[in-house]
């Protein structure tokens, strides 16, 4: 049997009411081409718009995530602004993203994140797990020693349960900027990180994808990477077009 393939939209601080169309056109493609088999399709809105998207869109076709949640171990509290894992799963999410850069830049140190990827899986949310370097990281070699630091620093050996875990593999010097590693660049990158997930964690077939300047065009080039198992989508991942498109394509 194939491998599931992941199509994560991660919509950011984007989308309003109006934007459950965007979503019901590409759930409409899926009811209509069944070919399209072993895919996963995950919509990750702004907190405001989850429960009005989850509860038009009832159907196994589409799941729902969150794109954070509190560190707080607690389903309530005086805690301003904070959304609790109970919280977000009646909303309808059954993913949460976890250490994407955007978030380490403002307000999550290797601690925090680990607080929340632990409260994530007591709570069954399943979670995707951003990982990435910068680019002068990049430029001086050290890309796997900073990657391999995120995981340890963020995966506790003894609770995580890899089932319930996506890595997203994401360049920082690749998101919103257009520029995608070479296949050979990230042939490496998941060959190296998938051993070192085997010797330190004893997992065999951990979940890996991509993410960063995902497109219509280089998905096609990416798809032919054997070790990824998906995509986490920003941008292109907006208008249900572009978004069908790279499932189409990913499937050519």
């Amino acid at each position: 049997m194939s491998k599931t393939i992941y199509f994560i939209a991660n919509w950011k601080m984007n989308g309003n009411h109006n934007s459950i169309k965007q979503i019901e056109r590409v759930f409409n493609f899926l009811k209509k081409n069944t070919i399209y088999k072993f895919k996963k399709i995950i919509f990750c809105p702004p907190a405001n718009l989850l429960n009005l998207f989850s509860q038009t869109i009832k159907s196994k076709l589409i799941e729902f995530g969150a794109q954070d949640i509190s560190k707080i171990n607690l389903n309530n509290g005086p805690y301003t602004g904070q959304l609790s894992a109970k919280m977000l799963k009646e909303s309808g999410a059954k993913y949460v993203i976890i250490g994407h850069s955007e978030k380490r830049i403002i307000d999550e140190d290797f601690k925090t994140i680990k607080e929340k990827i632990n409260i994530a899986l007591k709570n069954k949310l399943k979670i995707i797990f951003c990982i990435g370097e910068n680019l002068s990281q990049k430029k001086k070699q050290l890309s796997l020693n900073v990657l391999k630091k995120q995981i340890s620093s963020s995966l506790d050996k003894n609770k995580i349960n890899f089932n319930n875990l996506i890595i997203a593999y994401e360049p920082i010097w690749s998101i919103g900027t257009g520029i995608i590693p070479t296949n050979n660049y990230l042939n490496k990158i998941y060959t190296n990180i998938k051993k070192f997930l085997k010797d330190k964690y004893r997992v065999k077939s951990p979940i890996m994808i991509y993410g960063g300047s995902v497109t219509t065009d280089n998905v096609v080039t990416l798809s032919k990477i054997s070790l990824i198992s998906g995509f986490l989508i920003g941008g292109a991942s907006l208008k249900s077009k572009s978004f069908i498109k790279i499932i189409k394509n990913y499937f050519k």
